[in-house]
Parts: structure tokens; sequence; C-alpha cells
């Protein structure tokens, strides 16, 4: 291992011995060391140096450790954290763990329970350094925006890039509507976010409307906002998602499902940036932007008489097309990459990696589902995978003949997935039910209910 390569370990406990010991083991195992046996000593050195890992005693003269784990990952959220004590009960464990410890040793420890240790946390954080040179080379934002939109825009591909930089032109123009076309799982609404946080108007609300998600009765109550008593249910005054986005933008996504009773209105609300709640009189100024949304052929609907030419020219001053993904082929072997190393790591799988032949099978593959399926494809892949590296087998595109002879494969089973997913979990848990549940983020009578729906059974004595 390089010295580049090195990973950064403090050791902070009160023993100077302890720590001198630690020392010379971690240098001998080709590891960058440091010790310190007070907080305030701890401090300079994280305050120097670009600590990878952090050994702490859970008791500390006059200052309690896992009040300084609690610090630490606030400050150093990329900081890993082994907790160490010779005094150590499951309450302190638990109280550890969830204040995000990787590791817990309870002293004396060998050695080899700490090289142990170590190795995992080395194999987590190799694997979030390649994530984030994989992120650095293919991601198409900036660090800091991808944190503000939560999400990630990569790409290689011309038509790729060409989307990024028309996302970034129509960022410079605030008050310019922005109509957004493309398949079902192109990633429309991560182009508009982009967009939104890019403008002046970012520290304002981005607020996202599925048009339609909301039932017609309630749809200008929602958009326009309501007086207190305009309708029974109407118990106190209500804004509109106009009024919302005052300064901000507003998303509308599925927009060629707008009832067509409604576009007028809202025609007449992005002409004049004037709004009325329902039941009221008082007309409201209010100032933002539409970035609209569609995977429809917009212009079929206007000729149908469903959408309204003259609100389609309101939201159409400027046009971003996203192609599918079968049309931008260079953009799956970072894509795929890039969903291998998330959900390596949410699933803690460190080793696991793609095999041959694997992209070139994609490579193949029209994903009708496009990168939403591709997602969907490689976290499937990963939670049934028996070993470490991902075989073609793990991705299953079985291909068939449409009626035009075009080849189709097909989609992700996403119940499949959710069943493997359960199972998995049930079994890594040995079969307790509540700590199943809890990984899984549900509750333990949802874990239960979806065990029936999907006839989930486990051997007689197993279960907890």
């Amino acid at each position: 291992m390089s010295a580049q390569e090195k990973i950064n370990i403090l050791i902070l406990d009160d023993e100077k011995q302890f720590t001198e010991e630690l020392h010379e083991f971690f240098e001998k195992s080709g590891f960058e060391a440091f010790e310190a046996n007070t907080e305030k000593e701890s401090r300079k050195i994280l305050n120097s140096h670009n600590i990878d890992l952090l050994i702490l005693d859970v008791r500390l003269p006059g200052v309690n450790g896992l009040d300084i784990l609690k610090e630490v990952k606030v400050q150093f959220p990329s900081m890993e954290v082994i907790v160490v004590s010779a005094h150590g009960d499951m309450d302190t464990v638990i109280k550890a763990m969830r204040l995000g410890a990787f590791d817990y040793l309870r002293k004396p420890f060998r050695h080899i329970d700490i090289q142990i240790a170590i190795e995992r946390t080395q194999k987590y954080l190799q694997l979030n350094r390649k994530l984030k040179l994989m992120e650095e080379r293919n991601s198409l934002i900036s660090k800091n925006l991808e944190k503000k939109i939560d999400r990630q825009f990569i790409g290689v591909s011309p038509k790729t890039l060409r989307v990024f930089e028309a996302a970034v032109t129509a960022s410079k123009y605030p008050d310019a509507n922005v109509l957004i076309t493309g398949e079902s799982g192109t990633g429309k609404e991560n182009i508009a976010r982009i967009i939104h946080y890019s403008s002046p108007r970012k520290d304002h609300v981005f607020c996202a409307v599925n048009s339609c998600a909301i039932s017609e009765n309630l749809m200008e109550s929602e958009f326009f906002g309501h007086k207190k008593g305009a309708f029974t249910g109407a118990v106190s005054d209500k804004m509109g998602f106009f009024e919302v986005c005052n300064q901000g933008t507003l998303f509308l996504d599925e927009i060629a499902d707008m009832p067509f009773n409604l576009q007028a209105k809202i025609l007449r609300a992005t002409e004049e940036r004037v709004i009325t709640r329902v039941g009221d009189t008082k007309q409201i100024q209010t100032d933002f932007r539409i970035i609209s949304a569609t995977n429809h052929d917009i212009e079929l609907n206007v000729e149908n008489k469903k959408f309204r030419l003259d609100l389609l020219h309101r939201l159409n001053t400027l046009h971003i097309h996203l192609p599918p993904l079968r049309e931008r082929r260079e953009d799956i072997e970072p894509l795929l990459l890039h969903f291998v190393n998330t959900y390596a790591i949410r699933f803690n799988r460190p080793n696991i990696r793609v095999g041959p032949g694997v992209i070139d099978a994609l490579m193949k593959y029209d994903f009708p589902g496009n990168i939403r399926e591709l997602r969907n494809m490689t976290e499937r892949a990963i939670i049934l995978a028996q070993g470490d590296t991902l075989g073609v087998s793990d991705f299953p595109v079985k291909a068939s003949k449409s009626a035009n002879g075009i080849q189709v494969d097909e989609i992700v089973d996403l119940k499949t997935t959710e069943i493997a997913l359960i199972r998995k979990v049930l079994q890594n848990c040995k079969f307790n039910q509540q700590s199943s549940a809890d990984a899984l983020g549900i509750t333990r009578d949802a874990l239960i209910r979806k065990m029936k729906k999907y006839n989930i059974t486990i051997n007689k004595g197993e279960e907890k």
C-alpha cells in the first residue's frame, strides 16, 4: 500500500501504554497511525490531519467517549469509529452503534481482533474512495449540488452532456418556464432539480407535484389554496402550490394528464402571476417558475383536444428532451458501476464487483425502463448474488421478439426483489422478526403482513 493509499488511524485513550502499543502495531501493519491521550490532543490531530479511522475509548478522564463519538460523527461524517472499553455493557454498545460507531471491542483484545475490525473498515473506506473517484469522473454536477438535490447525474455520452448543458443554460434564466420530455425512468425530475438548485431561486421552495396523483375535485384547492369554509372540510385557510412556491420552483410532473378544465386556470396563473384562493375574492401576487415534465407526446394531446395549445406554448419556453438509455449506451457502464458501489455500501457487500461479460450483455439490452430499470436490476443482482462477483446470470435479461422483430427484455420483477430481500434479512437476523423489521425499516406487524402476503415461511423452532 502506497503512502497516498494508507489509512490514517487515530488512537484516543488515556492509557499511554495502550496507545503506544497500538501505534506500533498499526505502523507495522502498513497504516499511518497517530496517538492521543486527551481530548485536547485528539482535537489538534483531527484538525490537522485527514483521519480515516478513530479508535476511541468510551471512558476518558472528565469526558464521556460517547459524547466525543457524537461530535466527531457530525464534524467528520466520513470518518469511521471503533469504540473500545474495559467496562463494556450492552447499553454502551447499543448507544455507540446508534451514534455511528462501526464496531465495538472490549478490552483486553488481541491484535487479531482489532486487525479484523480494521480490515472490515478498510474495505468500506476503500469502497467509498472508489465511489468518490468514479463520481468525480462521471458525475456532471458538483458535490455541493449533489448534496442539495440528494441525487447524482452520471453520464459520459454526447447526448447526456448536451442535456446537462441545456439544464445549466435554463438555470441562468430563472423566470423562463421549462418543459422536460422523455420516457419514464430517464430522470426528468433530476434535471428539474438541477435547474432549480443551480438558479437564483435555489434558496427557495422546490415543490414537486404529480399532476395525475391529485383527485380532480381537489385539484383547484391544491394549486390555488382555499379560504376557510369554502367547502365541506375546509376548516382553515390553506395556501396552494402557487403560493407556497413564491420565489421558488413548481415542478409539474405528468403535465399531459392534467384535467382539461383546470388548464385554463393554470394558464392564467402562469401569465399573470396572480392567484385567488377558492372561496375568496382577494388576489395574491406570487412569483414562481414552472418546470413541467411528461413522458407522453404532448403535441398529440393538443391535436386530440386533450391539452391546450396556449398552455403548451406558455410552459414550453425552453424545451429539454431526455433521450432513452438505449440511445446513449455509453452511459450504461458508468451508471452500472455507480449503482453497484451504492448498493454494495448499503447492503454491506464491500467486495462485490462486476464480472466479465456483464457490461457487454447489458449493452445489448434496450432498457425499456431506462435508468430506473438499470438501478432496480443492479439492486436485485447484489441482493441475490451468491458470491462477490456479479455475473451475466445475475442480470436476467431474457430476450424475446416483439411483433416488429425488435428484441425486448424482461423488466425487473419488483415483487421478486422484495421477497428475496425479506428472506435475506430474515436469514441474516437469524429469523428474529423484530430485528429483521428494524433492518428493513418497517414495523414487526408490517413484516408479518408481508410474510403472509408472499407466503414466506420459516422452519419450526427458528421463529423468534
